[in-house]
């Protein structure tokens, strides 16, 4: 069986029409964190899975759009992510069009997997996390990742330069990235 473990992010989207585990050891990697952002949204572990399966459904589906020239893999899949909770949330309901284009089997969530889902969420919620930071470091994630905003609008607000909202940026998601895989349960 090949390992995946050392390929970036890209490359395995890239990697996937030839082998399909490559999908599958990027899904590893970023379901968690998926997962925590539906479940931080929508407060339910159920339409949390939900919204993860059909996230990832329709990146398979739309994995030749990938362009890692624009933007990094992770990124790409949260705006995915983004989309499908807005249209979720515009119309009340999930979305299944990637997964029944894909002919993906119904999720069936068990007890046991609704635990593990509130385990990776409320262990690693995104508000907690978010306290631990410093403050510059915080207000610089929070307005990156959480409120969109553009690195000079940041500079300007948090009285810095674009370099240093940049480098708190950086650390800020490190500092996050490492704390999940520290409390997710494996």
């Amino acid at each position: 069986m090949r390992s995946f473990e050392n390929w970036p992010d890209a490359q395995l989207l890239a990697g996937t029409e030839q082998d399909p585990a490559a999908f599958g050891a990027w899904y590893r990697r970023h379901e968690r964190e998926v997962l925590s952002f539906f479940r931080y949204a929508t407060r339910s572990s159920e339409l949390a899975a939900d919204l993860t399966a059909e996230t990832f459904a329709a990146a398979l589906e739309s994995i030749r759009g990938y362009r890692p020239e624009l933007g990094e893999a992770r990124a790409w899949l949260f705006g995915i992510a983004r989309h499908v909770l807005a249209r979720s949330l515009e119309r009340g309901r999930v979305e299944n069009r990637a997964r029944a284009a894909l002919a993906l089997p119904v999720l069936v969530i068990d007890d046991e997997a609704i635990e593990r889902i509130e385990a990776v969420s409320t262990n690693g919620s995104l508000a907690a996390l978010l306290a631990e930071l410093p403050p510059g470091v915080r207000a610089a994630v929070e307005g990156r990742v959480v409120d969109e905003r553009e690195y000079t609008e940041l500079a300007d607000r948090l009285k810095c330069s674009e370099s240093v909202v940049r480098k708190r940026v950086s650390r800020g998601l490190a500092r996050l990235r490492k704390r999940i895989e520290e409390e997710s349960p494996r």
